[in-house]
């Protein structure tokens, strides 16, 4: 049995596609399984496992190639989980017998509704992506439980974050601050970071580290950060490839940060983290079996409720003491924990 499944979306959208491949590869042990991603997933394909092959879509010519590879392939089945342009091309190239996507590509085209021969009635706004990702599945007889996601890391990766981790000079228990983002509408403030970052360097139980990606936004963001603090952080911003820095929030007391994609490396690792919601909903993206504490909004506390629908809100929202209680709060169980 040859199956291909279509993950074109973001790092995160495919994290979180990892249990469906799982879920997959333990009904079919025998299928040849091709994964298809885009090219700002790449970093993270020596981790994703329960693959034969893997497909990397890069928006230009040197997409004939696998495109052509594709045609060739004589697929059994082409699960879908993109729902765009590209992905339904694929699909029809796939030439696959069973054609799996959600029904709501039948709102956007009825023309590119036929390319697929299964319409499944789930939409993503009423569940949590991972659900979601599963329920694609059942057409092929695939019933699975929800699970976290998972990555296979390579030991390179940890060797990379230990060699990260002395060159740095991190001899301490460290706390990990990841602000940026690829949305600037997802940004929180850099003097509220800074005043955070402030508060917790009088501890000397820690080490604060500074991460990002390597985005011109990002280190703009993260220079007007630096630029606010008196104290000095360990700066690895735009040293670490993704699983390096997946490597890195493993050994982490602490993740803080903003909806973005190491929300989903600290959920593999089960990595504690308060992760700052403001555009976003927390219901799609959460992690459901690791430790987080959700701020979104003006209320000071960690999201409790959770709902398919709700309003989008402003960073700004989000109280630099809200933050920093939600921090004191998962530093102390992680103390207790060690102490005990």
């Amino acid at each position: 049995m040859k199956i291909l499944l279509l993950q074109l979306k973001r790092i995160g959208d495919l994290i979180l596609t990892t249990p469906a491949i799982a879920a997959l590869r333990q009904s079919f042990p025998d299928a040849k399984v091709t994964l298809a991603v885009s090219k700002e997933c790449a970093e993270l394909l020596p981790a994703i496992t329960d693959v034969d092959r893997i497909l990397v879509a890069r928006r230009n010519l040197r997409d004939i190639g696998p495109f052509l590879s594709v045609t060739s392939e004589r697929f059994d089945s082409c699960i879908d989980f993109t729902r765009n342009d590209r992905s339904a091309f694929l699909t029809l190239l796939s030439a696959a017998r069973r054609r799996v996507a959600s029904y709501r590509v039948r709102e956007r085209s009825k023309t590119r509704a036929r390319l697929y021969t299964d319409l499944v009635a789930v939409r993503v706004r009423d569940m949590h992506t991972i659900d979601y990702n599963l329920a694609l599945l059942e057409p092929l007889g695939v019933r699975a439980a929800s699970s976290g996601p998972q990555l296979n890391l390579p030991q390179i990766a940890h060797e990379k974050s230990d060699a990260l981790r002395r060159t740095s000079k991190i001899t301490r228990p460290y706390v990990i601050f990841h602000p940026g983002s690829a949305r600037r509408e997802k940004l929180w403030e850099p003097e509220r970071w800074a005043d955070v970052i402030e508060h917790f360097s009088q501890n000397n139980d820690f080490d604060l580290v500074l991460t990002s990606g390597p985005s011109a936004e990002e280190q703009r963001h993260v220079a007007a950060i630096t630029k606010r603090t008196r104290q000095k952080t360990i700066d690895l911003c735009a040293k670490t490839d993704l699983l390096t820095l997946a490597a890195l929030i493993a050994r982490a007391e602490l993740l803080v940060t903003v909806d973005s994609a190491p929300v989903h490396l600290a959920a593999v690792t089960h990595t504690p983290q308060v992760i700052l919601f403001g555009p976003t909903n927390p219901f799609h993206w959460r992690p459901r079996e690791s430790p987080a504490l959700i701020l979104q909004g003006k209320s000071g506390v960690p999201v409790t409720g959770f709902a398919p629908v709700r309003a989008r809100v402003p960073m700004t929202e989000i109280s630099t003491e809200g933050v920093i209680d939600a921090m004191d709060s998962l530093l102390s169980h992680r103390t207790a924990a060690h102490t005990s």
